[in-house]
């Protein structure tokens, strides 16, 4: 059975610069937890890792943007919580994290409670650099991760429009996982539409090949102004992930100290596309495969940012979110990790 996460799903993004702007972001993911059939002690679990993830960038950075995502593994939904800044950072992450320590004059539970309440949890900050936190609550307690790949990812529309013409899917099953990442021509809801269309196609073929997903996308967004689009397949046998892309969407596969960038062809998939050309390259457990739209630049260095490619791809998507967006276009960005095989 395939499991489907994508960006059709629900992402809320909430910039707290006062109080009530928490209050504003605890509502929305109360909301989004009673949809999803969390308990009460859930759905209440889930309201206070907002309020003290919120308070804490208020205290600590003075601003920061809180994110709100559904995530989704083998039937069980959850939602992830993610609070960004670019303040001050930590300068002893270990001690923050130890109940009682505190240098806001407060009685230093928070960041603890952040770790106690949630089922994953994750941070990364350095001096000077700011801080991220990633937690993620599963409506049921035992929730699993999604398949042998672990997620992070968020969509910015540009400013002014409701609607991102940006969009990306993940499918994953016991033999692979499919990543599919899209980018409506122009902005706004006709690129969205293109967007959603193309993520259909992955619904509708969750093991396809990257080759034959864009191809069939292809003839689905005859109807739509048409997009750029990536499309990868990761072979858990095989240890390596097939790749086939048209048009201007980043594409890159870090393994330890190796970066591969993922070459597409020119063409707009719906319209003039002339060629789909598939290669392979190696994707062992423990790789990073990253897929951006071209509202991300492109001059990023992971190495610049210490310790960040061992954490979470939610973080890691959240920093090249943070520090790399163009701001005159939708942006998206998709970080996937191999896990390690199951025993």
């Amino acid at each position: 059975m395939e499991t489907l996460i994508t960006s059709r799903d629900t992402q809320l993004s909430f910039p707290v610069v006062h109080a009530s702007d928490i209050a504003a972001a605890r509502r929305a993911g109360q909301r989004l937890a009673t949809n999803l059939g969390f308990s009460e002690t859930r759905a209440g679990a889930l309201a206070l890792i907002v309020t003290e993830a919120g308070t804490n960038l208020l205290k600590h950075a003075g601003e920061g943007t809180l994110y709100l995502n559904v995530a989704q593994s083998e039937g069980v939904p959850g939602v992830d919580v993610l609070a960004v800044d670019n303040g001050p950072g930590i300068a002893d992450l270990d001690a923050c994290l130890r109940d009682g320590m505190s240098t806001a004059g407060t009685a230093g539970t928070g960041l603890g409670a952040l770790g106690r309440l949630s089922d994953e949890f994750d941070v990364w900050s350095v001096p000077g650099n700011g801080a991220l936190f990633f937690m993620r609550l599963w409506r049921d307690e035992a929730g699993p991760g999604l398949c042998r790949v672990d997620v992070g990812a968020l969509t910015v529309p540009l400013v002014g429009e409701d609607e991102c013409g940006d969009g990306w899917g993940v499918s994953c099953g016991p033999t692979g996982a499919t990543l599919l990442a899209a980018d409506g021509l122009g902005h706004g809801p006709d690129a969205a539409a293109a967007s959603r269309a193309a993520l259909a196609e992955l619904a509708h073929r969750p093991q396809s090949e990257p080759g034959a997903l864009v191809e069939a996308a292809h003839h689905a967004l005859r109807v739509t102004r048409g997009a750029a689009l990536a499309a990868a397949r990761i072979d858990f046998e095989h240890d390596t992930i097939r790749f086939a892309g048209v048009g201007n969407i980043g594409a890159y596969v870090i393994d330890g100290d190796s970066r591969r960038a993922l070459v597409s062809h020119n063409g707009i998939v719906g319209h003039n596309m002339r060629k789909v050309q598939e290669f392979s390259v190696p994707c062992p457990p423990g790789a990073l495969c990253i897929l951006h739209s071209d509202g991300i630049q492109t001059q990023w260095d992971l190495d610049k940012y210490p310790g960040l490619l061992a954490r979470s791809p939610a973080l890691v998507a959240a920093v090249l979110m943070r520090d790399f967006i163009r701001r005159r276009d939708d942006a998206m960005v998709l970080v996937v990790r191999r896990r390690a095989r199951r025993a």
